[in-house]
C-alpha cells in the first residue's frame, strides 16, 4: 500500500466522517452495555459554530469516543435550542426590512414567518460540528419546539400549575423594552455606568417653599404619586400631612413618612413612583398610592408624559433636564455611579414594569438541587470552586418569572373563560380545558370559541431545563425504554455562565420529575479569550471563523490546539500557534507512522538485545502513562491527559523508542520487533483517537486491512496491567549517559559514524540492562565497567557515576587542554563572585529564602562543574 509523503487533512476528513456516518458508529439503541450519555447543550437554531462551541463539543467529543473505545454504549444527543427571545428579534427584524410590522399579523402568519427563518437558518450549526468530527447520534437530533418536546414542556406545565407551584401574579418585572418582554432575574446583567444626579424643587402646596429631591430617572417624575421623608429626620418634622406639587405636570401628591428613606442619600427625601421601581412599589402597597404607568411597552412615554409623548426615556431624560431648568425646578446636577440593570440578550437597559406574569415557586423545589450538589456530593462540579457560585444562586432563588411577551416559543396553555383576572383554566389542550371550564362555570353551553388562550410564550430556559429527561421521551412517558435506560445521563459539558440559568434547573427538574439527579458530573469550561485576555466578539474582530482555522489546520489540528491550554473552568488565551501546534504533532505521528511503514522486515535475523530492552521498556511507559492518563480523566483535566499522550508520542515513542529500534542504514528490522513497533503504534492511536479522530482512523486503516468491525472508532481502550517502574527509572539513568555521549561528540566534532569506546565506574551501582541501549544509541564499539579512572580520556558524570571515552587521533589534546583551561577559569571566576555574596552578611540577612537557595545552587554547580573540568584536564596530562 502506499503512503502519501503526507497527508491531505481535507480529504481524510470527509473520507471518515461519512464511512463512520455510513457504519452507524454514532448511533445508539438501549442494549446489555452499560451505557454513557451525554446530552449537548442545545445551541441557538439559527446561530453558527464559534470558537465556545469549538471548544465545549470538542471536550464533548473526547469523552464520548473514549466512553465509546471503553466498551460502554456510548450515546451523545445532538439538538438546538428555539432561543425564543433571539429568534423573534431576528423574523421581527427580517419582517420590517419587507416593509412588515408584527403588529399587522396575526400569531399564526407570525409563526409561519418564523418557522420559514428556522428552516432556511436553522441547524447549520449541527452539520459545522459534523466538520470538527462530532460523534453524535445524528438520528436523535432534537429541537425544543419539536411536537414531541413542545408537548413535555406544556405538560411539565400543567403539573406544576395542579401542584400549586405555578401562579399568575400582578407583580414588578424586568422588561426588555427592546425585546418587548419580560425577563428572569438572572438575565439581568448589572453594570455600572456614569450618570448624572439630579436635584429637583418640588413645591410645597400652599406655600413659597420648596424641597429638593435627587433622582437619576427625571423623566419618571410624570409617574409621582408621593415624596417620602423618613419621621425621625428633624429637617422635614414641619411638612409632615402636607402635599408637593410635581413639576410641569402640576399633580398635587402627599407627603408621607416611613423609615425606609436613607437620610444620608441625597437630599433626605425621596420621590416615590410605584409604577417603575421595585423598592416604590413596596412603598405604594403600604401607603395605598395611586401607581400611574408612564411607559409604553418599547419605552417611550405615553399620554401620561404630556408633551413628551411617545420620545424615548433617554431623549425625554436630556429634554425634560432643559425644561426643568427652564422652569427653576432643576437645582443643580452631579456626576453619579450608578448600577444599571442590562438585558443579557438585547443589551437594552431594563425597565421596572408593572404586570400580570405567570411563575413559579421555587422555594421548596430548589431544595433537592441544593442539597445533591452542596451537601452529598451526588453532582460534582468540575471545578469545585464553582460549588460557592452555585450557592449563591440557589440560597438566594427567587420565583421564576415565566412568561414571555413573545410569539415564538410554547404558548401558555391557561384559556380564559371570562374577563376576570382568575377566569381561566390550566390544560394540556383546548378538548381539556373545555371540559374544566364548564366544571367551573357549571355551563355546558361553552364552546372552544368562547376560551382564548394566554397569548405569552414560556421562557426559553423552562422547556431546556427539561432536556436530559425530554430528549429520551421521559416526561411524557417515564416507562420509555430509551429513558429508562439512558437517564440518568453521565457526564454534562457547558459555560459556568449559564450555571444558574440551566445547569441547576435541570438538576431541579431532575428531581421533580424523575426523583434523582440528571447527570453525575459536571464540566465547566472557561471563555475562550484572545492573546490579550479579551473577550472574543465580531465587534472586536478577535474571533477567528472555526471553519477557517480548521481548512488551515485540519480539524486535529484545531482541537489538539484547544485542549492543550483548556484547563477545567479557566479561560483560554486563543493564539493560532496553539493549532499549528497541534498540525505539527499530526506531522509527527504521521512521519513516524511512515518511518515504521518503509522498513524493510526479515523473518530471518535475531532481535537484538537493544530492541527487546526497548519493547519492555516502551511497554512499561506506555502503562505508567496510561494510568496518569485515566487519573486525569477521572478528575477532568482532560487537557493533562492530552499533554501525557502527546509527551508519550513525541518524546518516548519518536524520539526514543523508534531510534532505539531503527535498524541500521539500508539494513532491515527483524519481525518480532516490527511487529511490536506496529502494536505500540496502535496503542497510541487507541489513546489518541479521541483527540485526534480523522488522522488515527488514517492511519489505521493503513496499517492493515480492516473490517467495519475492526475500526479504530470501535476498537478496545489499551487495558492497564501492572508494569516496572524501576525499569522506567533506570532508562532515565541511561538517557543521561546517551547525552553525556552526544554532548562529548557534539563538543568534540567527534562525527556519529565513528565509533568511540566507552568506559564507566558504577558507583551508584546502576543496573546495566540499557547497556545495550547506551552503546547502540552512542555508536559505541566497547562498553565496560572499570573500577579506576581511565588516564588519557574524556570524561563526564551521571550522579556519582563517571565514564570515559578515551581520545583518539582526530582530538587535538594542546586544543583540548587550552579549552578546558580558559573554561575552568572562567568558572572558578563565577564561583568567586558567587561566594561573594554568600559572605556577605547584609545580604544573607536581607535576601528571601528563595533568592539565597538559588544562590546556593548556583555554588554548588560550579564546585561540581570544577571537579570534572578538573578530572579531564587529569586524564588529558
Amino acid at each position: 500500500m502506499t503512503i502519501p509523503a503526507q497527508f491531505d487533512a481535507k480529504t481524510i476528513e470527509n473520507k471518515w466522517y461519512a464511512y463512520w456516518m455510513k457504519n452507524n458508529y454514532f448511533h445508539s439503541e438501549p442494549d446489555h452495555r452499560t451505557p454513557y450519555t451525554i446530552v449537548i447543550p442545545p445551541p441557538n437554531v439559527t446561530g453558527v459554530l464559534h470558537m465556545g462551541h469549538m471548544l465545549n463539543n470538542t471536550i464533548q467529543d473526547v469523552l464520548i469516543r473514549r466512553a465509546r473505545l471503553k466498551g460502554f454504549n456510548a450515546c451523545w444527543v445532538p439538538g438546538t435550542d428555539h432561543a425564543s427571545i433571539a429568534t423573534e428579534a431576528k423574523v421581527v427584524a427580517k419582517l420590517k426590512a419587507e416593509g412588515i410590522n408584527k403588529n399587522d399579523l396575526t400569531r399564526e402568519e407570525f409563526l409561519k414567518h418564523a418557522w420559514e427563518w428556522t428552516d432556511k437558518y436553522g441547524g447549520t450549526i449541527l452539520e459545522q460540528l459534523k466538520k470538527l468530527g462530532a460523534s453524535c447520534d445524528w438520528e436523535r437530533t432534537k429541537f425544543t419546539m419539536d411536537p414531541d418536546m413542545s408537548a413535555s414542556v406544556i405538560k411539565s406545565f400543567v403539573d406544576l400549575y395542579n401542584k400549586g407551584l405555578i401562579y399568575r401574579g400582578y407583580r414588578m418585572v424586568n422588561w426588555d423594552p427592546e425585546a418587548k418582554t419580560t425577563l428572569s432575574d438572572e438575565e439581568v446583567i448589572y453594570e455600572e455606568q456614569q450618570g448624572k444626579l439630579f436635584f429637583l424643587n418640588y413645591k410645597i402646596e400652599g406655600s413659597e417653599e420648596f424641597l429638593t429631591i435627587a433622582t437619576t430617572r427625571p423623566e419618571t417624575i410624570f409617574g409621582d404619586t408621593a415624596i417620602c421623608i423618613n419621621p425621625n429626620d428633624e429637617r422635614f418634622t414641619h411638612l409632615k400631612g402636607k402635599s408637593a406639587i410635581v413639576p410641569i405636570c402640576g399633580r398635587v401628591i402627599p407627603i408621607i413618612e416611613d423609615e425606609y428613606v436613607d437620610v444620608e442619600f441625597g437630599t433626605g427625601c425621596l420621590k416615590v413612583t410605584p409604577a417603575h421601581d421595585m423598592n416604590d412599589k413596596t412603598l405604594g402597597e403600604k401607603h395605598n398610592l395611586e401607581i400611574v404607568d408612564i411607559f409604553n411597552e418599547d419605552a417611550t412615554l405615553n399620554s401620561f408624559g404630556l408633551h413628551y409623548q411617545g420620545k424615548d426615556r433617554f431623549v425625554v431624560r436630556t429634554e425634560i433636564a432643559k425644561e426643568l431648568e427652564e422652569i427653576g425646578a432643576l437645582a443643580k446636577t452631579e456626576t453619579h455611579l450608578n448600577k444599571v440593570g442590562t438585558s443579557e440578550r438585547t443589551k437594552a437597559v431594563i425597565e421596572p414594569r408593572l404586570s400580570d406574569q405567570w411563575f413559579l415557586k421555587m422555594e421548596d423545589l430548589v431544595k433537592p438541587a441544593i442539597k445533591s450538589v452542596l451537601e452529598t456530593g451526588d453532582i460534582k462540579l468540575h471545578p469545585k470552586r464553582f460549588e460557592n457560585t452555585y450557592a449563591h444562586w440557589l440560597n438566594n432563588i427567587r420565583d421564576w418569572n415565566i412568561s414571555r411577551q413573545l410569539w415564538w416559543g410554547q404558548q401558555i396553555p391557561a384559556y380564559y373563560y371570562g374577563d376576570g383576572k382568575e377566569d381561566f383554566v390550566v390544560a394540556e389542550s383546548i378538548e381539556d380545558a373545555l371540559a374544566l371550564a364548564k366544571e367551573k362555570t357549571a355551563n355546558n353551553s361553552l364552546t372552544a370559541s368562547d376560551l382564548k388562550q394566554d397569548v405569552d410564550a414560556l421562557d426559553t430556559w423552562f422547556s431546556s431545563w427539561l432536556w436530559p429527561m425530554s430528549v429520551f421521551g421521559g416526561i411524557m412517558d417515564p416507562e420509555s425504554a430509551d429513558y429508562k435506560y439512558y437517564y440518568p445521563t453521565n457526564d454534562l459539558v457547558t459555560g459556568p455562565d449559564i450555571l444558574f440559568f440551566w445547569v441547576a434547573r435541570m438538576i431541579i427538574a431532575g428531581y421533580e420529575y424523575a426523583g434523582e439527579k440528571p447527570f453525575t458530573n459536571v464540566y465547566l469550561t472557561g471563555l475562550v479569550r484572545d492573546k490579550q485576555r479579551r473577550k472574543m466578539s465580531k465587534s472586536l474582530g478577535n474571533s477567528p471563523d472555526p471553519l477557517d482555522l480548521i481548512d488551515k489546520f485540519s480539524a486535529d489540528g484545531v482541537r489538539v490546539g484547544l485542549l492543550l491550554s483548556a484547563s477545567a473552568g479557566n479561560d483560554i488565551m486563543f493564539d493560532e500557534d496553539l493549532c499549528n501546534q497541534g498540525k505539527g504533532f499530526s506531522n509527527k505521528i504521521w512521519n513516524a507512522f511512515k518511518l515504521i511503514k518503509g522498513w524493510e522486515v526479515s523473518e530471518t535475523i535475531a532481535q537484538p538485545e537493544s530492541s527487546k530492552v526497548a519493547i519492555e521498556w516502551y511497554e512499561a511507559k506506555l502503562q505508567q502513562t496510561l494510568v496518569d492518563i485515566e487519573d486525569n480523566f477521572e478528575k477532568y483535566r482532560i487537557s493533562d491527559s492530552l499533554m501525557a499522550i502527546y509527551k508519550l508520542v513525541w518524546d518516548d515513542f519518536c524520539s526514543w523508542f523508534l531510534e532505539m529500534i531503527k535498524p541500521g542504514y539500508q539494513q532491515p528490522i527483524d519481525k518480532v520487533t516490527f511487529d511490536k513497533a506496529i502494536e505500540m503504534l496502535e496503542s497510541n492511536l487507541k489513546l489518541l483517537h479521541p483527540f485526534m479522530p480523522f488522522l488515527t482512523e488514517e492511519i489505521w486503516q493503513l496499517i492493515a486491512d480492516r473490517t467495519t468491525e475492526e475500526a479504530l472508532i470501535v476498537s478496545t481502550w489499551p487495558e492497564l496491567k501492572p508494569f516496572d517502574a524501576k525499569l522506567i527509572a533506570d532508562f532515565e539513568n541511561a538517557i543521561e549517559v546517551i547525552s553525556g555521549i552526544r554532548t562529548i561528540r557534539k563538543d568534540k566534532n567527534i562525527p556519529f559514524k565513528d565509533t568511540i569506546e566507552l568506559k564507566g565506574i558504577n558507583s551508584e551501582n546502576v543496573s546495566a540492562y540499557f547497556d545495550s541501549i547506551i552503546t547502540k544509541l552512542g555508536n559505541v564499539s566497547a562498553f565496560e565497567y572499570v573500577s579506576e579512572k581511565v588516564e588519557g580520556a574524556l570524561s563526564f558524570r551521571v550522579k556519582s557515576n563517571e565514564y570515559f571515552i578515551p581520545i583518539t587521533g582526530n582530538i587535538d589534546v594542546e586544543a583540548e587542554i587550552a579549552k578546558l583551561t580558559e573554561e575552568l577559569n572562567y568558572t572558578k571566576g563565577f564561583l568567586k563572585s558567587v561566594e561573594a555574596k554568600l559572605s556577605n552578611e547584609k545580604f544573607v540577612n536581607g535576601a528571601p529564602e528563595k533568592v539565597l537557595n538559588i544562590e546556593k545552587q548556583k555554588q554548588a554547580d560550579a564546585l561540581a562543574k570544577i571537579a570534572t573540568i578538573e578530572q579531564s584536564l587529569a586524564g588529558l596530562k
